[in-house]
């Protein structure tokens, strides 16, 4: 059996993001029978434009490619005005009308228990694509005000096992057949 591969994407392009920090350090507690990947390209990506389907700009065609390439997702976002970041809401237009990204397992992680708004908003976003919300797997963790980097996240005991296990749990329903998608677009 394949080693599963779970493709992280930050909402966030800022150096000192929680939510990369957290996504780089979930990839560096994952187990040995997990390949994290954290994607860095999608400051990279122009602004979606649907003319440009199936003609897709070459930093487009790389997400694409890595997406189908994994088994799952793993999605942190910081909120900005009540919503997800701009950043991560464009990657993902260029991914609703992908069909390798219907019924994909993913996992949303949290780095702030107040980004309430922005996880409402992403699962509301990730549902519509017909993405498979592994809720298990989908943790907040309280970084926000902690003063914690990415070093101090993967040797704190406690969030080191929280992400692990959050990676775990995803990878096990990765693995599990997909719903038939609840749309697909034009």
């Amino acid at each position: 059996m394949p080693t599963p591969r779970i493709l992280a994407l930050a909402g966030s392009l800022r150096a000192r993001s929680l939510n990369a920090a957290l996504l780089r350090a979930a990839a560096r507690v994952a187990p040995a029978t997990l390949q994290v990947e954290v994607y860095g390209g999608l400051g990279t990506l122009p602004l979606f434009n649907p003319d440009l389907e199936g003609i897709e700009p070459e930093p487009v065609r790389a997400l694409q490619q890595a997406v189908e390439r994994a088994t799952a997702l793993v999605i942190a976002s910081p909120e900005y005005a009540h919503g997800v970041s701009g950043v991560l809401k464009n990657a993902l237009d260029w991914l609703v009308a992908f069909p390798p990204f219907y019924g994909k397992a993913v996992a949303v992680l949290n780095a702030s228990p107040r980004a309430s708004h922005a996880d409402a908003a992403l699962r509301e976003t990730l549902r519509t694509m017909s993405a498979r919300i592994v809720e298990p797997a989908s943790i907040t963790v309280p970084l926000l005000g902690a003063g914690l980097d990415e070093d101090a996240i993967v040797a704190s005991p406690p969030l080191a096992a929280a992400l692990r296990g959050a990676l775990e749990t995803l990878a096990a329903a990765a693995g599990t057949a997909p719903p038939t998608p609840a749309f697909a677009a034009d």
